[in-house]
């Protein structure tokens, strides 16, 4: 059932230093959520923004030698410059410096102070300045930060404290009967497993003698809010609360909260109580993504690997990085980053299958149709087969989306574009164009294209610009159609005009890295295998008895060779090096054992072996007579 409003919320970013992917993938998560359920109709806010108080600001700025307000003013404008490059539909974006965030914080404040909910007392223990957290002795690993790892300092002075433990048995009933409330379901268990602890009252301020810099307690001025008190409070000032009732009351609960899996006890423990405390409903999902990882590190500043989004989004662009980030992290678990595991996926989803399919239709239905998409005819077996893997893909990410499993959703997807490449390899239109009957050819070219209609919906959230190209060039209105138009097969108008053709998606390839010199002998790591790994490929000579074009294809050559006594058929990209004529007797090497592969719709056994440098492009031979079927030592 279509829910009667969608609020989703990231963490409110420290403004203590630049972004990074850590960042954007929290971010562009919200905002391929957010867009996704604008599509299906629902009233939609969007909510991120900056969190600009406490100590690591206040040391930033010190450090700069700025003042805290200029720390923030600074360092803001970079979260904002690259949400929109990322082409990010937030709603709001709340600076929690703003002055509609701290009057509502006072107003907290002052209510649960007035309860009895908060009271004055002595601290003496640990404190992380990086995790602004204080911890006791029971609480340390090894005398570190829980969280981070890094040193802590001792503490002792007087405070004022929420009587958090007084929710503690509350909490752990109702995280019991609201599974939905924390999630993943492993996270829930992590947070259970902390609360079998005693729970201590948390420290809700900061003597203005050592932290200046945060709102000021209304009932003490010698005294300024905990940054987590404060920043939590977002969620609800952003909506409305003690601001706006209607709005308040239009919006929240929020549907997520998402979240770094390092700030789940923030989330799960702190926020839950102070909302039980004030009278609020909880909301409905928090839920906590991994880390992502670069080797078996998180990507962190400190550890010196941060990877820049600006700098990815700027080198293979803004779509398919947003692309790369969801296709390649299930939600809950961490991912490992790595440009090459960037460019395999981007290659092989994006350039090879769909930039492939569009590129395949434009041509040949600009070369069979005159540009104009044909009205389909009648069905054979093969059409019913597309049009159901289609559909179901549509399911499949309807699914995926309420799973929060968009990693399924989009390899549902993409299955679903390499089945219409399937496709258009067994029905050949290029085939069917020489008939007179021009009605199958219609019939493929109709399917084809309608495939990339309800994709280009699919994928319009996760790659906004990318999909409103490849919808101009099917000839379709700019804008993504609502969801419940995708789940209908033929909403593509025949006789619709092609727009313009374009390379929607441009392999990326690599320039190599400049060469190092190697002592005599010395082999580069990166080139090492085992000898074992090698041992499995099995190189063999082969007679070429006859070539010829494959139908449809500028570039393959569908070839006729002889291993020992065996004859086989080998599709190979090498017609723009060679003419059929001059191959006949050749004697060649291949890959004698490779998987039978379906290429354009041939059988092609084994592989060619070619070298090249630049456009220039040999087979390798063998020097000297040799019988095929030969093996190659």
């Amino acid at each position: 059932m279509k829910p009667s409003s969608f609020y989703v919320t990231t963490p409110i970013y420290y403004v203590n230093d630049s972004p990074h992917i850590g960042h954007a993938y929290t971010t562009i998560l919200a905002d391929v959520l957010a867009r996704y359920h604008r599509l299906a109709g629902v009233p939609t806010f969007f909510l991120t923004g900056s969190d600009e108080h406490g100590q690591k600001v206040q040391r930033a700025a010190e450090k700069a030698g700025i003042t805290p307000q200029e720390q923030a003013d600074r360092t803001v404008v970079h979260f904002q410059a690259l949400w929109k490059k990322l082409g990010i539909t937030h709603d709001d974006f709340i600076r929690t410096t703003e002055p509609r965030h701290t009057r509502v914080v006072r107003k907290i404040l002052q209510a649960l102070y007035d309860q009895g909910e908060i009271y004055k007392a002595e601290y003496d223990g640990w404190y992380c300045v990086p995790c602004e957290r204080f911890y006791t002795d029971r609480d340390l690993q090894a005398g570190k930060c829980v969280e981070c790892g890094r040193s802590l300092e001792r503490i002792t002075e007087s405070n004022y404290f929420f009587k958090m433990s007084a929710y503690q048995d509350w909490l752990i009933r109702y995280i019991h009967e609201h599974p939905e409330f924390i999630q993943p379901d492993f996270r829930r268990n992590e947070t259970l497993g902390f609360l079998q602890k005693p729970l201590n009252d948390l420290c809700i301020s900061r003597p203005k003698s050592r932290l200046a810099w945060g709102i000021d307690l209304p009932f003490d001025s010698g005294f300024v809010t905990y940054v987590w008190f404060d920043a939590l409070v977002n969620y609800i000032s952003a909506a409305g609360y003690l601001d706006d009732d209607a709005r308040f009351q239009r919006w929240w609960p929020a549907n997520y909260h998402l979240i770094g899996k390092d700030i789940l006890t923030t989330h799960t423990v702190y926020w839950p109580t102070m909302l039980k405390a004030m009278g609020v409903p909880m909301p409905k999902t928090i839920f906590a993504h991994g880390w992502w990882l670069i080797g078996d590190s998180k990507m962190s500043k400190s550890a010196g690997n941060v990877i820049n989004p600006i700098d990815l989004a700027d080198r293979y662009g803004v779509d398919a990085f947003r692309y790369f980030l969801l296709a390649e992290m299930t939600l809950g678990q961490d991912c490992h980053f790595s440009e090459e595991a960037f460019i395999r996926r981007c290659n092989a989803d994006l350039a090879n299958d769909v930039g492939n399919l569009l590129s395949r239709i434009t041509k040949l239905v600009t070369s069979y149709c005159g540009g104009i998409i044909p009205a389909p005819g009648e069905d054979t077996a093969d059409e019913p087969i597309l049009r159901q893997a289609v559909l179901k893909a549509v399911k499949t990410m309807e699914e995926s989306l309420g799973r929060m499993r968009l990693d399924l959703g989009l390899a549902a997807v993409i299955g679903a574009v390499r089945e219409a490449n399937r496709y258009l390899e067994k029905r050949q239109p290029w085939t069917l164009a020489k008939q007179t009957d021009k009605r199958p050819l219609g019939t493929v070219l109709y399917h084809a294209a309608e495939t990339l209609r309800i994709v280009s919906g699919l994928l319009y959230p996760v790659m906004p610009d990318k999909m409103i190209l490849l919808r101009r060039t099917l000839g379709l209105p700019a804008e993504a159609p609502a969801l419940d138009q995708l789940s209908v097969w033929g909403k593509l108008p025949p006789d619709t005009v092609l727009g313009e053709t374009v390379i929607l998606f441009p392999r990326i390839t690599t320039a190599p890295a400049e060469a190092k010199p190697l002592a005599a002998g010395q082999v580069p790591k990166t080139d090492l295998v085992e000898y074992a790994d090698f041992a499995k490929i099995q190189l063999k000579t082969a007679r070429i008895l006859s070539a010829e074009k494959v139908e449809g294809a500028d570039k393959l050559l569908k070839l006729q060779i002889e291993i020992g006594g065996e004859t086989r058929q080998i599709v190979a990209g090498i017609a723009q090096h060679y003419a059929p004529a001059d191959l006949a007797g050749k004697t060649v090497v291949v890959v004698a054992n490779l998987k039978p592969a379906n290429i354009r719709g041939v059988e092609s056994n084994g592989m060619l072996l070619a070298a090249s440098q630049g456009p220039a492009l040999r087979l390798l031979t063998v020097d000297g007579d040799l019988p095929s079927g030969a093996g190659i030592k």
